[in-house]
């Protein structure tokens, strides 16, 4: 019998990324000499991987060779300092131990880059997710369906027995591609009317998640 699982994105649904990610971006943007960018704008510019974040903050007639050098000096130095001051949102620790202890399988579908994606798993969650996939050259970014897809492979799951938790339009869009509901949650990246407009299934809290959740999958 196919298991019942949850996939979650990872910044902006389980983790505050969005300084380490505003630090490192800037960092990248002043040693090529290029202007900086505002937090406001940074949260703006992610959800579609590293290199579309570097892109959206570069000027947009730069050359490729440049993006390509700012994204050579991003990923060493988010890599050391993507957990200055990442942390878990309230209450998602709790409703991880909810999920698991309902026997229900938990993973992580990203568009962070892969390595960085399990180094943050292992530190914040490794007591609850199974299986967790990050950008990589053979999965595709979201909002291809492949990672979610990859990982009901392997967890022994299928798309009648699975949602997506996300903060992002990428993250219905990616649940749409899949055929599988997606939770848009409010606390993360994306503004909750904008969320609103695409998605039914909304969420201001993990209580709320753990419900609809529940109710889904028949918990």
């Amino acid at each position: 019998m196919p298991k019942k699982c949850a996939i979650f994105d990872l910044d902006g649904t389980l983790l505050y990324t969005l300084e380490d990610l505003y630090l490192s971006l800037n960092y990248s943007l002043e040693k090529l000499g290029y202007k900086k960018r505002t937090i406001d704008e940074v949260r703006s510019f992610v959800g579609n991987g590293i290199k579309k974040l570097i892109e959206r903050a570069l000027p947009q007639d730069v050359s490729e060779d440049t993006v390509q050098k700012c994204l050579e000096i991003f990923v060493p130095y988010y890599q050391k300092n993507s957990q200055n001051n990442t942390k878990p949102y309230v209450g998602i620790i709790e409703l991880l131990g909810d999920l698991k202890q309902k026997g229900c399988l938990i993973a992580i579908n990203s568009n962070k880059i892969d390595s960085a994606v399990k180094d943050l798993v292992n530190k914040y969650f490794k007591n609850y997710v199974q299986c967790a996939i990050g950008e990589r050259p053979n999965c595709p970014k979201k909002p291809n369906e492949k990672g979610v897809m990859d990982i009901l492979e392997i967890l022994g799951s299928d798309v009648n027995n699975a949602v997506f938790i996300g903060d992002s339009l990428v993250d219905i869009q990616t649940a749409k591609n899949a055929n599988i509901p997606c939770i848009s949650v409010t606390w993360g990246y994306c503004a909750k009317n904008v969320l609103e407009e695409n998605n039914k299934i909304i969420a201001d809290n993990t209580a709320e998640v753990y419900g609809i959740i529940s109710s889904l999958l028949n918990l």
